[in-house]
């Protein structure tokens, strides 16, 4: 009688503690809410460049903030080209503080300065930086096709001008031609105008300010310069 008296409290004890444990609010997951990952542009603002060797000219240049989820990832400049359906690339703009040691530090004073090219992924919001060989920030005007980049490059020292065809992933240039010696003028353009591109098959002009124009024909990972008698006419 005894243990029969024992089964009958201890069975429904058991049956409620598993119903607990079973309709408990900790025991389910919370479901993660997806973080946005949106690229936006915001609206162009003018602001001054300042170049030449003293920085006592300006051009005009525009900026636009870039956004990822609705929040301030960067500033950019120029137009955006779209390498596929999901990454584009753009040029950044950044803001550097030109006091002096000596000045007050009530605020810092910033001057407007272009950098290098950004990859930036639409679906996942991810920006890489686009290492592009010899590119320099102030001569080197990148013109762009498919995912390959054409500019004029200043080398390390900052005496020669080098011809450059690269591809965004690809480290080493597809493309290098020593064009002589850097014109440090006061515009981007003193060693070289935009190179031009052309498809079937992709190639594209250099517009060197001294020396002839030369064609480079770009085939995957491989590019040469065409010959002078280089011709489509069969």
């Amino acid at each position: 009688m005894r243990t029969v008296l024992l089964l009958l409290v201890i069975l429904p004890a058991g049956l409620l503690s598993g119903a607990v444990s079973q309709s408990h609010p900790a025991a389910a997951k919370p479901h993660a809410t997806p973080k946005s990952h949106v690229v936006t542009l915001g609206g162009a603002l003018a602001v001054k460049l300042f170049i030449g060797p003293s920085e006592e000219q300006t051009m005009d240049i525009t900026v636009r903030p870039l956004y990822v989820g609705g929040k301030l990832k960067d500033f950019t400049t120029g137009e955006l080209h779209d390498v596929t359906d999901r990454e584009f690339v753009v040029r950044r703009a950044y803001r550097i503080n030109d006091a002096l040691p000596d000045d007050a530090r009530k605020s810092p004073k910033w001057l407007w300065e272009r950098g290098g090219w950004l990859l930036v992924d639409r679906s996942s919001g991810k920006l890489a930086l686009v290492k592009l060989p010899d590119f320099d920030p102030f001569y080197s005007e990148v013109s762009w096709y498919r995912d390959y980049a054409a500019y004029c490059g200043i080398t390390s020292s900052g005496e020669r001008v080098n011809a450059i065809v690269a591809e965004i992933g690809n480290k080493r240039p597809l493309y290098r031609k020593e064009l002589g010696k850097a014109s440090l003028g006061n515009t981007p353009d003193s060693n070289c105008s935009p190179p031009g591109w052309q498809r079937q098959p992709a190639r594209v002009t250099f517009l060197p300010k001294t020396g002839n124009q030369f064609t480079v024909k770009v085939s995957g990972r491989f590019a040469d310069e065409t010959p002078d008698n280089d011709s489509d006419e069969p």
